[in-house]
């Protein structure tokens, strides 16, 4: 069964959004060596700064949150695109990297209510969820994938790193005049009849509808998603270092021009591109099955995979691609699927901050795996660093084993917390 109407119009609005936001994202890494040559700063204080940028988006996930639920997600997310666009062009007239820390933390604070936002909008205005939910993972893996590949090419093509920032702000400026247009139901698959917009929500309703949650399978899958974090984040961070040091790549000979790029690179590149295929492939599993049945069977895969890693990495170039091909897939397959489950497991009027809670633990807990993966290849062994990560997806797995067995057993837990009553 095809989309129709209003599912289209949100899709369209959300992917143009999922995707710019991942677009600023990971085009900022790409400037970074640019200002350390212009500002003649050290890599310590250039990373910091860089963090001041990323450490809002995964915090503010939570006020954000609250604030989807008291002013609606279309209105937050035409805000979110104008804010990351107007960052970038404080970006474009820094003449100091202080300037450059400010512009990159407005970023952050914008850029911080989208999941939330976007989310909540799916999960209360779509009737084909599990659908748009892989198209919404698909654009955003798009926008992983072209953000840095636009502004590594407009800074080939001029050295001016102050015209790129501001060429990467158009198509935020252009989606958000497309959003302030769209046309669609906000509401149109919301069955509980509450998610419209909170007049305010106080600090005693907030703590009350957190309680709420926490008191609900929602609590284990925050659980699941905060290992499911620490995978993604941990593979994610260390796995192109991996590829650069094996045997296997010192064999690829590439042709002229492209000597100073590591074929473990390309490798990389592939598993974010097959990525859009597991995120297709998760959507549409969410309208055929329990999303927590999904989740064990790919959670499980994971714990093998990485384990597989051990072996594989020392069998040369094809069975590494295999291997990363497949983990990509599997990788990504994994976000509707979770995304699904805190809609089915939240009520609407508590979406946004459900969403918020989501993505606390996906980028707030989530980074931890990086320094623990760290510290173990650092100070232990590669076989031991893919044992962690198997350890997290297996405790992911265990966690969505338990929470289904609950779920099947009547009176057990409550599924879908009711609303905190608001005195009507």
């Amino acid at each position: 069964m095809g989309l129709n109407k209003n599912d289209r119009a949100i899709a369209g609005f959300t992917m143009a959004g999922h995707s710019l936001v991942h677009w600023f994202e990971t085009s900022i890494p790409i400037f970074l060596v640019v200002w350390l040559a212009e500002f003649d700063v050290s890599v310590a204080l250039a990373g910091v700064i860089v963090a001041l940028g990323y450490a809002p988006f995964g915090l503010g996930s939570l006020p954000g949150g609250v604030l989807v639920d008291r002013f609606g997600p279309k209105r937050l997310i035409v805000l979110c695109l104008v804010g990351m666009s107007a960052s970038f062009l404080v970006l474009a007239l820094s003449t100091s990297i202080y300037f450059v820390a400010v512009g990159l933390v407005c970023w952050g604070i914008a850029a911080s209510v989208y999941h939330p936002a976007g989310l909540a909008l799916i999960s209360t205005g779509v009737d084909e969820r599990g659908t748009v939910l892989g198209w919404h993972g698909i654009a955003g893996n798009a926008g992983i994938a072209l953000g840095p590949f636009a502004a590594a090419t407009l800074l080939f093509l001029t050295d001016q790193w102050h015209l790129v920032a501001g060429l990467l702000a158009i198509p935020g400026f252009v989606a958000a005049a497309y959003g302030l247009r769209a046309d669609f139901d906000a509401s149109a698959a919301d069955s509980d009849g509450d998610g419209d917009p909170n007049e305010t929500m106080s600090l005693a309703e907030f703590l009350s509808t957190s309680r709420v949650l926490f008191t609900s399978a929602f609590a284990v899958v925050f659980a699941i998603i905060a290992f499911e974090g620490l995978f993604y984040r941990g593979i994610l961070t260390y796995l192109p270092e991996i590829l650069h040091g094996l045997p296997a790549m010192e064999d690829v000979t590439l042709s002229a021009g492209l000597e100073g790029i590591s074929p473990g690179d390309y490798i990389y590149v592939g598993l974010l591109v097959v990525g859009m295929a597991g995120q297709y492939a998760g959507g549409k599993l969410t309208d055929r099955i329990q999303s927590e049945r999904g989740l064990i069977v790919i959670f499980a895969v994971l714990c093998v995979l990485a384990l597989a890693f051990v072996p594989v990495l020392s069998m040369g170039l094809v069975p590494v691609v295999v291997l990363c091909v497949v983990l990509g897939f599997f990788l990504f397959a994994t976000q509707p699927l979770y995304q699904d489950a805190v809609a089915v497991h939240t009520p609407s009027s508590a979406r946004g901050l459900s969403y918020g809670y989501t993505y606390v633990g996906k980028f707030g807990i989530g980074p931890v795996s990086i320094a623990i993966g760290g510290f173990v290849l650092g100070g232990f062994s590669t076989a031991a660093f893919f044992g962690v990560l198997a350890a997290f997806a297996l405790v992911g797995m265990a966690l969505t084993a338990g929470l289904l067995f609950a779920l099947n057993r009547a009176g057990w837990w409550q599924t879908t917390p009711a609303a905190p009553n608001s005195g009507d």
